[in-house]
């Protein structure tokens, strides 16, 4: 009987066993293949030297420190942002499934219109945001200019404010009533009921967030691509764009595939530390 089962459980994995061999761990494996070999047509074999020259380039380690910059800006603020958000729409207000809603829009609008909506807002001499300024005698800026990292962190958090806020949202409308009535009778004041009961109740909610918003940072490229080319001075040379730049622009299809396994490495270490230490934080009442 259980081998019976076990087969046909497997009968049933079995496409998405397929379709994840052929579409993520083969191109995986011809990836790290193609990054120990260089040349124009990556046909040259090299070991380990494309991984070397790697840490030994410094226009690599700005573009990961920019990245790491970027994701800790945007997971913070998703955090932040997303858990003020939910509380606030946890409410019995008028209205609310209107404003989750309009919340909820530009999550499901592509990066691509993001991008270019916003790069034509903040434009110094057309955009609608200096237009603006300038109707009320206000001095114009050059959003991406001064503090361009700030400036993507930011359009990049009222993207996904959205979906981070719906499953906070979740989160907290599956925490039971009876433990804040709970502290309500015992004496606790809303701050305390947040901190005690809200916060530690949401950690399976907060891993989450964490480190799908790591992920999504570590891997952000259409911000840099469209908004702002990388610039100025490379501030904003995220690291999948210098990856992309390395290998369709470069032409170095070794040294960038030897980019993308190393950023593949740091997001499996950063996803394994995070998994570990949340569940250590998650309490049961």
């Amino acid at each position: 009987m259980k081998a019976r089962q076990a087969r046909t459980a497997y009968l049933f994995l079995l496409p998405a066993l397929v379709f994840f061999a052929v579409f993520f761990y083969m191109p995986i494996a011809d990836i790290v293949n193609t990054s120990m070999h260089s040349g124009p047509q990556a046909d040259e074999f090299n070991g380990l030297g494309n991984y070397v020259d790697a840490f030994d380039d410094p226009a690599a380690r700005n573009s990961f420190v920019v990245t790491l910059l970027f994701a800790a800006g945007t997971t913070v603020g998703a955090i932040v942002l997303g858990l003020g958000l939910a509380l606030l729409v946890n409410r019995p207000l008028r209205g609310r499934t209107v404003f989750r809603l309009a919340l909820l829009v530009p999550y499901l609008t592509s990066v691509a219109v993001v991008g270019l909506l916003w790069r034509n807002i903040l434009d110094p001499q057309l955009g609608i945001l200096n237009r603006l300024l300038k109707e009320f005698d206000l001095p114009t800026q050059q959003w991406l200019n001064t503090d361009p990292l700030v400036t993507i962190i930011v359009i990049t958090l009222w993207q996904i404010a959205g979906y981070t806020m719906i499953l906070f949202l979740a989160g907290l409308q599956g925490i039971p009533e009876v433990y804040y009535e709970a502290a309500y009778i015992d004496g606790a004041n809303s701050r305390q009921r947040f901190w005690r009961i809200t916060v530690p109740l949401l950690a399976p909610t907060t891993l989450f967030v964490t480190v799908m918003a790591v992920i999504s940072g570590l891997q952000a490229f259409g911000q840099a691509y469209i908004i702002t080319n990388g610039g100025p001075a490379d501030s904003t040379d995220l690291y999948v764009f210098h990856v992309f730049n390395v290998a369709f622009r470069s032409r170095d299809f070794g040294y960038s595939s030897a980019l993308s396994v190393l950023l593949l490495i740091v997001i499996m270490v950063f996803t394994a530390v995070q998994l570990r230490a949340g569940r250590r934080r998650e309490v049961q009442y």
